[in-house]
């Protein structure tokens, strides 16, 4: 049987959380749990399922490991593990019994997972999302210019170029995504970097040091400080044996060991060390109870390997733009092919329009076709990415790198360019405790001394260090202390310096130092002649130190320990029995003290009489008489790991951003609450059941839960909830703790809020966090101290260890989503000016007005800068007072978006492409009017006299130039309208006045977007080449009235939103 040897902890009811659950639930539904007919197999108690070692594990489904193991070898008698296992202390195992363990429970290694081939991971880059479709407009390009080479024999290049563009662009922005990507295989490496290599056992009465995988189950192994425990082991005997945890549970302080079961949670009991733990102190012998996969680091890398991580908020907004651009891509192609056969077109003239419409491909030439020899003569290859911009994948991969290197430059480096959004549509931050919302550094916080508790902030109004109660107590604490600060660090504050010594001495060694001075020259004065370190048995640690020729003998240790070994109390000069009331007070104290959540070590000292124990008398560690006489006790020092700065600012901006904090920590719920309550997790005046129930004195049961915002929920309570009744207590409350929670109720967790809807975020440190940060939308893993299991597992690694970090992670995230809008709505605007003359060529017969590498031009040269530029942008307003994303309604491309891009300043770009185009035919000699029906005489080669308005002949050839210089007239006024698209796409709201300086990048990219267009227009041979003509200099200018227009269209639009919000349907149809 385990004995409990928890001194503080609350009287909690083990079902206290259960049933409030159930009472939500029984709120919600008038069907009760009771009948089992009623419960779905994921309902039922999270911990009933039974799982045996390695080999069962191997066999069992991901579902299986994410249930709470149920074992008994750190409960059963030590003798009957030795009958189950065929094993003895002192001879260990035989060689034939090693090998039936082996054949029954497997080996000592755990089992990588299956990986996906990496050409298979590169291929699903490529194919994804943008880069399909532009494979599919890539290949077809190039179908058609094959086609067009078969008919003709000397096609143009222009399908050639673009298919080539096309397919190399996904190519090289592939190889991008592929190197961002991480394996599930790094996380198992990392995983197999803890294993040790050889490990010391007794075999057939030998002690032979061997493989650590070939441990079996029954082995007798010894263990000693500085050693890596090599399989989960219960320990038979120890001395002084302290093992590392955190990385499994959390706790930061050494944790002992002892032969004994200390609680049935074998997360809980001191008997059992976990493979892969680092022993830190004394020695140990222990039998191996789990290898490989089946011990406890074995299910985790089970978990943590073998579940599918979520497609991110970001693919998913990505998945639905590609199926929306797509519909309407196919509604206008429909469109276009039903008007080609009602203008007499014939079938595969009209389905060529349609193709061209939906993958923005024409294809052009002359041939033995009637379609290409006169519908389609010398068209050339016309990209119209009308649907799909070529520049979008381009910028979506420079847009979130950019915006990835900035988080960086704030301590956010993103391992996965989708997670940079991801973390700005979270809504719930499930966040660790150690080292995440606090320091991570235990820090001396109350005193109590001359019976009264003090501040121990330095500095503090609340004593003064020449007390007598408080010399003391310091005298005691400096004194008994196995601490020491490390030489050479004069130049660095006494609170940062290192210290040699377990947590809690080195931050009372600290705080003593800072009180008292130079307190290497007090403990030589005082020199100690003898130490009883501490241990988990005694619970207490023992100093004798030579003082005025005699011997004075110094205790530390837990208080109600140390209280039993006193007699007397000393309240600063005056020493009293400690009698019944002064027993009463302490306790009283104490209470008061640890129900703030913090760690407390009582003092006590005596004097020995020098006739006894002379100078020199040799003391024995088992023999100490002195101890019966009684002590007198001086006083408590508590401490506690203090909340970082900043992180309460950081709680409540995120309250105000609508994103819901969770406290998920291995820490007793005592300690989790104190600190979530100190950073604003829980409210200060915001009670739970239990709050309520100790103010009215009454049961938890008789309380309603529905009063209570705030929950702490402990593991084992969480072990007998429902789904349901988790699901009841995740919506329910607003505040929430779980504390002493596995690495399977982490998983469970998170799970049960994407269940509801949430885009959850998960921040760990340890090798007990890589399930969840895996299942996570987003996982923070720890930069300084965090595992290298946890980093695998996680898509974003805090540099500084901060929580504040990650809030501004979620500034960061929503900026680039608002920003990204932007850019789309930006780069669609340009679509539909691409488009028009394309349909005006098929529907009104006039010449061409834009060509295919313009085109290409505009897609991937001139839009690319601007757009990139808005990434720079800055907030508009504050966008953490805003709730969370709703990941369901709040698109990144919506029906109001595609509107105003489209139906709105489309239209009035090509409008100004129009204008010029018109303007430099008139100029020479070709009236509007004249063009309309004139495309098939235009495009035919053996025309060489056809004539303009005023009845000049023009050739082929001349016909020919023109048509590339209303190409550039109409590039150039495309490319002027964009500047106030830009300038307009900088602000969604506020007035353009407010932001316009704000961002110089813009400027910058208006410049070089501009630069480009008169080089490519300008400079001989290259224009020749790229289908561009020099232009005369007010050729330019018919697009500067369209360009005010776009400003003051814009401008009208945003004031209406701002000043008409009773005008519902313009704010839902005007507002993107």
């Amino acid at each position: 049987m385990c004995e409990n040897n928890r001194v503080w902890a609350p009287n909690r009811r083990r079902s206290s959380a259960v049933s409030r659950a159930s009472m939500l639930v029984a709120r919600k539904s008038n069907v009760g749990l009771e009948n089992p007919s009623f419960i779905a197999d994921d309902q039922l108690p999270m911990q009933e399922v039974h799982l045996g070692h390695s080999k069962d594990i191997r066999r069992k489904s991901i579902t299986y490991l994410k249930k709470e193991l149920e074992i008994d070898y750190h409960e059963v008698d030590i003798g009957t593990l030795y009958n189950r296992y065929g094993s003895h202390p002192d001879s260990g195992l035989s060689e034939d019994q090693v090998r039936r363990n082996r054949e029954k429970y497997g080996i000592n290694q755990l089992t990588p997972p299956k990986k996906e081939p990496t050409w298979l991971k590169f291929i699903k880059t490529l194919v994804g999302g943008f880069q399909l479709l532009l494979w599919v407009g890539g290949i077809l390009s190039l179908i058609a210019y094959v086609t067009q080479y078969i008919q003709t024999g000397d096609p143009p290049p222009d399908n050639l170029y673009l298919g080539v563009v096309l397919i190399v662009l996904v190519i090289v922005l592939g190889l991008f995504t592929f190197y961002q990507e991480y394996s599930s295989g790094k996380i198992m490496e990392s995983f197999s970097k803890m294993v040790p290599s050889y490990a010391n056992v007794i075999r057939e009465k030998k002690l032979q040091s061997i493989n650590a995988t070939d441990l079996v189950v029954g082995d007798i192994v010894e263990v000693k400080f500085g050693d890596r425990i090599p399989a989960d082991i219960r320990i038979i005997e120890c001395s002084g044996f302290k093992v590392d945890n955190s990385s499994l549970t959390g706790e930061s302080e050494p944790q002992s060991r002892s032969p004994q079961c200390t609680d049935e949670n074998p997360m809980e009991s001191k008997n059992l060390a976990y493979f892969s733990t680092n022993a830190l102190e004394g020695t140990a012998k222990g039998i191996v109870v789990a290898t490989g996969d089946g011990t406890f680091i074995g299910r985790i890398a089970g978990l943590a390997t073998g579940l599918d991580s979520l497609e991110t908020p970001m693919s998913r907004e990505v998945t639905h733009f590609v199926i929306f651009i797509s519909g309407v891509a196919v509604f206008f192609g429909v469109t276009f092919f039903i008007i080609a056969l009602s203008m007499g077109y014939e079938i595969i003239a009209a389905a060529i329009f349609l193709i061209g419409i939906i993958v923005a491909n024409v294809p052009e030439g002359e041939g033995g076709s009637k379609l290409i020899s006169k519908s389609f003569t010398h068209i050339s290859g016309l990209t119209r990415l009308i649907m799909l911009p070529t520049g979008l994948l381009v910028t979506f991969t420079v847009v979130l790198a950019l915006t990835a290197k900035r988080m960086a430059d704030k301590n956010c480096l993103v391992k996965q360019l989708h997670a940079v959004e991801t973390l700005g549509s979270c809504s719930v931050i499930c966040s660790d405790k150690t080292g995440t919302l606090t320091q991570n550094k235990m820090t001396v916080s109350h005193l109590w001394f001359g019976n009264k508790i003090v501040s121990a902030e330095i500095g503090s109004k609340d004593f003064e260090k020449d007390e007598s109660g408080f010399i003391s107590l310091a005298r005691v604490a400096t004194l008994c202390s196995r601490a020491k600060i490390l030489p050479d660090q004069d130049n660095i504050p006494i609170a940062e310096r290192k210290v040699n010594g377990d947590a809690s001495e080195s931050a009372i060694i600290r705080y003593m130092a800072q009180m008292i001075g130079n307190i290497e020259d007090y403990q030589e004065k005082r020199k100690k002649i003898f130490e009883v370190p501490f241990n988990s048995v005694n619970k207490w640690q023992l100093s004798i130190h030579d003082l005025n020729q005699q011997n004075e003998p110094r205790y530390l240790g837990a208080p109600e320990r140390i209280i039993s070994l006193c007699t007397k109390i000393a309240i600063n000069d005056t020493v009293y029995d400690l009698d019944e009331r002064w027993k009463k007070t302490f306790n009283d104290i104490y209470e008061e003290i640890g129900g703030m959540g913090e760690r407390v070590i009582g003092f006590c000292e005596m004097m020995l009489p020098a006739d006894k124990y002379p100078k020199g008398f040799q003391f024995d560690p088992d023999n100490l008489e002195f101890l019966k006489d009684g002590m007198t006790f001086q006083g408590l020092v508590s401490m506690i790991d203090p909340p970082r700065p900043g992180v309460a600012e950081a709680v409540q901006t995120c309250r105000t951003a609508g994103i819901k904090v969770v406290m998920v920590t291995g820490d007793h719920p005592i300690t989790a609450k104190a600190i979530a309550r100190s950073v604003g997790i829980i409210a200060p005046h915001n009670e739970t059941v239990e709050d309520v129930a100790k103010r009215l004195k009454v049961d938890v049961e008789e309380v309603d839960p529905t009063q209570c915002t705030a929950a702490v929920i402990s593991g084992t309570e969480l072990m007998e909830m429902s789904t349901p009744e988790l699901d009841e207590v995740l919506k329910h409350h607003t505040e929430i703790v779980f504390a002493r929670v596995s690495p399977q109720q982490k998983l469970v967790i998170v799970e049960g809020f994407q269940r509801l809807g949430k885009i959850v975020a998960v921040t760990g440190d340890g090798v007990n966090d890589s399930p969840a940060l895996k299942k996570a939308d987003i996982g923070v893993a720890m930069g300084i101290s965090g595992s290298d299991v946890s980093k695998q597992a996680a898509d974003m690694i805090l540099l500084d260890d901060n929580f504040a970090s990650i809030v501004t992670g979620v500034e960061e995230g929503r900026l680039i989503f608002d920003n990204l809008k932007k850019c789309i709505c930006y780069l669609l605007a340009a679509n539909i000016a691409e488009l028009c003359p394309f349909l005006f060529y098929i529907v009104l017969g006039i010449p061409l007005a834009l060509g295919t590498i313009p085109m290409l031009v505009i897609c991937l040269g001139t839009d690319i800068l601007p757009t990139i530029s808005l990434s720079y942008e800055k907030a508009e307003g504050d966008i953490m007072k805003r709730p969370a994303r709703n990941p369901d309604t709040d698109k990144l491309v919506t029906g109001q978006l595609i509107s105003y891009s489209y139906g709105q300043l489309g239209v009035i770009e090509s409008a100004a492409g129009f204008f010029a185009y018109f303007v430099v035919y008139a100029q020479n000699g070709f009236l509007p009017q004249t063009l309309l029906g004139i495309q098939t005489r235009w495009d035919s080669i053996t025309i060489n006299d056809l004539e303009d308005s005023y009845r000049q002949e023009w050739t082929y050839y001349d016909r020919k130039q023109l048509e590339k210089t209303g190409w550039t007239a109409y590039f150039c006024a495309v490319v002027v309208c964009q500047w106030a698209n830009v300038l307009i796409s900088k602000c969604r709201r506020v007035p353009l006045h407010t932001k316009l300086f704000d961002n110089w990048v813009v400027f910058a990219a208006i410049f070089g977007e501009t630069l480009l267009a008169c080089f490519l227009s300008y400079t001989p041979g290259l224009n020749t080449a790229m289908s561009y003509m020099p232009l005369k200099i007010w050729w330019w200018l018919p697009g500067l009235p369209f360009f005010l227009v776009i400003l003051l269209y814009d401008e009208a639009r945003r004031f209406l939103l701002r000043n008409c919000p009773k005008m519902l349907w313009f704010q839902r149809e005007f507002y993107y």
